[in-house]
C-alpha cells in the first residue's frame, strides 16, 4: 500500500507543471516583461503585431532586466510572463533560480545592439569625457589623488576636480537603479573600462578578482550618482529641467530625444548610430529576450509574435525597428538566432 502511495505521489509531481502550463492557456495574450531598453522595440513590434494578425496585442511592461528575470523565473503558468527583455545576457544564478522554479527550456534571442549614452540638455556645452573621468567621477572609492597605491572614498565633486579640462560644473548624474540592465553594462563597459586603465588596479584582477571588481564596478552613494528609476523618459525630462547635469540611458531615447538632448564624446566617440554599428563607440552593449518554451503552444501567438520580431521586415538593416534607434545585428547572427526560435533550441548555460 505505502509503495502503490509513493508511485502515485510520483506521478503527481511529474505532471504537476504540465498542469501548472496547462492553466495558461485561460490567458488568450501574451505578457512581457523586463528591460526598459528594450520595451519601446517590444512595443513597436507588439503593436504591429496586434494590428496584421488575428492574435490580441502582447501586453509589454517595463520592470527593468533584473525585474524582469525575477518573474521570469518565478515558475511556468498564467501568472507568470511568456517572455523577458533583457539588455544584458542572462546571469548564471537567475538561470539557476529558473531551473530550479521548474522554468527547464528557454530560448534566448538575440535582438540587437544598442549603445549607452552619456547624454545632457542641448541647452548646455556637449561634453567629451574618458571612460576613466567616468570611473573617477562616479565610483564610490579611488585612488589617492595625493599619490600611491591607496584607495579613497571619492572627493571629487566637481568635472574640473577629475580632469583640468573639463567644465568646473558638480557631478551630478541620473542614472538607472542596480535592477537595470543598463546598468550593469554601464558599470562593466564604461566603469570598468576606465578603471582598467589605472596599472595598479588592472593588476588586482590577476590577484584578486572580486576585490577588483568592487573597486571598479561601485557606484558612489554621496549624491554625485542619483538613481532616476526605470524609466528613461523620466531622465530625459529631468535632464530638460537641470541643463547641467548628465544622464545615462540607452541610445534609442537620445535618438527619439534629438532635438532636445546630446551625447558625450566617449573616448572621442560620439554616440552615433553608425559608430555603435561598427564598435567604435566605447559603450555598446548586446540586447536579448528570453522566452519560455513551455508557454509556446499554449499561450495564443507566441510563435507568431516570435517570427514577427526575427523577421527582416522588423529587425533588419531596414526594419523598422532601426527607426526606433535599434542597431541591427549582421546578417549572420540575425540567421543564427531566427534559426534557434524556429527549432526551438534550448538555452544550456554553465557556471563560469
Amino acid at each position: 500500500m505505502l509503495k502503490k502511495g509513493i508511485i502515485i505521489a510520483a506521478a503527481l509531481l511529474t505532471v504537476a507543471p504540465i498542469l501548472s502550463v496547462q492553466a495558461a492557456s485561460g490567458r488568450d495574450y501574451i505578457t512581457v516583461v523586463g528591460s526598459s531598453t528594450v520595451y519601446p522595440f517590444a512595443t513597436t513590434v507588439a503593436e504591429q503585431f496586434g494590428k496584421t494578425s488575428k492574435f490580441r496585442t502582447p501586453k509589454i511592461e517595463s520592470t527593468g532586466s533584473g525585474g524582469g528575470m525575477k518573474l521570469f523565473c518565478a515558475g511556468v503558468g498564467a501568472e507568470t510572463p511568456d517572455i523577458t527583455n533583457a539588455s544584458r545576457r542572462i546571469k548564471f544564478s537567475e538561470y539557476e533560480k529558473c531551473q530550479a522554479n521548474g522554468v527547464k527550456e528557454i530560448i534566448e534571442v538575440k535582438i540587437g545592439y544598442d549603445g549607452i549614452v552619456v547624454a545632457n540638455s542641448k541647452k548646455a556645452d556637449q561634453m567629451t569625457l574618458t571612460t576613466k573621468d567616468l570611473f573617477l567621477a562616479l565610483a564610490k572609492d579611488v585612488p589617492n589623488p595625493k599619490g600611491g597605491e591607496k584607495l579613497v572614498a571619492n572627493p571629487y565633486k566637481t568635472w574640473k576636480d577629475v580632469n583640468a579640462s573639463l567644465p568646473d560644473t558638480k557631478i551630478e548624474v541620473l542614472g538607472p537603479p542596480p535592477t537595470s540592465g543598463t546598468r550593469d553594462a554601464f558599470v562593466e563597459l564604461a566603469m570598468e573600462g576606465g578603471c582598467k586603465q589605472i596599472g595598479w588596479i588592472k593588476a588586482l584582477k590577476k590577484k584578486d578578482k572580486s576585490h577588483y571588481k568592487a573597486v571598479c564596478h561601485t557606484i558612489r552613494e554621496d549624491g554625485a550618482y542619483i538613481e532616476a528609476g526605470e524609466n528613461d523618459n523620466l531622465i530625459v525630462q529631468k535632464l530638460q529641467a537641470n541643463p547641467k547635469a548628465l544622464g545615462i540611458f540607452g541610445f534609442s531615447f537620445l535618438d527619439q530625444n534629438g532635438d532636445k538632448m546630446q551625447g558625450s564624446l566617449i573616448n572621442g566617440q560620439d554616440p552615433t548610430f553608425d559608430n555603435i554599428a561598427a564598435g567604435k563607440y566605447p559603450i555598446s552593449r548586446s540586447l536579448f529576450f528570453y522566452v519560455k518554451k513551455a508557454h509556446i503552444g499554449v499561450i495564443p501567438g507566441i510563435s507568431e509574435f516570435l517570427a514577427e520580431f526575427s523577421s527582416d521586415k522588423a529587425w533588419g538593416p531596414e526594419g523598422y525597428l532601426t527607426d526606433k534607434g535599434l542597431i541591427p545585428s549582421p546578417d549572420a547572427e540575425r540567421k543564427q538566432f531566427a534559426a534557434a526560435i524556429k527549432s526551438g533550441k534550448n538555452l544550456v548555460l554553465k557556471k563560469k
